[in-house]
């Protein structure tokens, strides 16, 4: 039984352009199971749990039985073009509104375009160090660079849902004014163009500035662990923080959700790990998709698989209601990111 309405994906990068070969539909594969390589030879990463999950739910969208060949199905994908697999793809996936990563590098989708092609909303999710990356590249001064960041991030703040950033330089308190002068300094004379920001003071004043605005930031955490000060300073500022650890961080990312009240955490590909650590009302579902429209299909039916076996089994023990399992599912699927990003109800 699914016990799931339509989702709200909290976090996801958008849908490459354009027709994919073989190779690089195998690439965007390779990169989506964690394979940083071509497969071993005579096999292919179709051979992958997130292959099997597109040869199951895929095809019978764009018209195929499940499980067919992949030949079969690179060969339909190839035949409905891109541009109306990527369609077919989205609106089948059961995702009601989008949140979407700004800032990504390969020229994906933007939330307006992954909107359109999957006809639903989606939201801007400002990324933090390719908004100050941008600024740099026409900051002839520390001065001009900070001054037009802060402006950035204001203007931002106007149409964003949130921010992300990347945790690896939280810290429990904001750097002084001295410490950004003289990092930005270091920063703007020895970057090339297009250069990732990797300044620890630069990125620390910038995940403060968007705390600042009080609209919710999403912090990328291999481990959550260390942004334990960081999440005990910001308490009570007014800013809700998400976190969206890597696997196998999620358990700890959802004890930490329920120790701060203002601390939220991705409820990970499996749920039944995460439920047991905090307030179900503290959990979000994400696809963390980038690039394969499939992978936002996948995601979504592998995290209703998920929810509807944890459900089931509570309602078979009789732990809850089937109307309690209900609610729950519900809140972890799109219920309390409507909350936390202040989303309105579909239509």
């Amino acid at each position: 039984m699914d016990t799931l309405p339509p989702l709200i994906d909290q976090h996801s990068h958008g849908a490459v352009h354009g027709e994919l070969g073989l190779g690089s539909f195998e690439a965007q594969l390779g990169a989506a199971a964690g394979a940083r390589g071509p497969a071993p030879a005579g096999t292919s990463h179709f051979d992958t749990r997130t292959g099997l999950a597109i040869r199951r739910w895929c095809p019978p969208l764009l018209g195929l039985e499940p499980h067919c060949a992949p030949v079969r199905y690179l060969a339909r994908r190839r035949e409905v073009g891109a541009f109306h697999a990527g369609r077919m793809l989205l609106r089948g996936a059961g995702i009601e509104t989008f949140l979407v990563e700004s800032g990504a590098p390969g020229g994906l989708t933007s939330a307006a375009e992954l909107a359109d092609a999957a006809d639903v909303r989606a939201h801007e999710v400002v990324r933090l160090e390719p908004l100050a990356e941008q600024v740099a590249d026409t900051s002839g001064s520390v001065d001009a660079f900070l001054g037009y960041t802060a402006e950035a991030l204001y203007s931002a703040a106007q149409h964003a849902t949130a921010f992300a950033c990347g945790g690896t330089y939280c810290e429990g308190r904001a750097p002084d004014a001295g410490a950004v002068r003289r990092a930005a300094d270091r920063w703007l004379r020895d970057r090339r163009p297009g250069e990732p920001l990797a300044e620890p003071a630069l990125v620390r004043h910038l995940l403060w500035s968007a705390v600042a605005t009080g609209l919710p930031v999403q912090l990328h955490c291999a481990d959550p662990q260390p942004l334990a000060d960081f999440l005990r300073a910001t308490a009570g500022l007014g800013s809700d923080l998400v976190l969206l650890p890597e696997a196998p961080h999620h358990r700890r990312a959802a004890q930490l959700a329920a120790v701060h009240a203002h601390v939220y955490a991705d409820a990970g590909p499996c749920p039944e790990e995460t439920l047991g650590q905090a307030p179900f009302g503290k959990l979000l579902f994400s696809s963390g998709a980038r690039g394969l429209p499939e992978l936002y299909v996948t995601a979504a039916r592998l995290f209703r698989r998920a929810m509807d076996r944890v459900v089931g089994e509570w309602t078979a023990e009789g732990l809850c209601a089937p109307a309690d399992g209900r609610r729950i599912a519900e809140m972890v699927g799109s219920g309390t990111a409507r909350r936390v990003y202040g989303l309105a109800s579909a239509a």
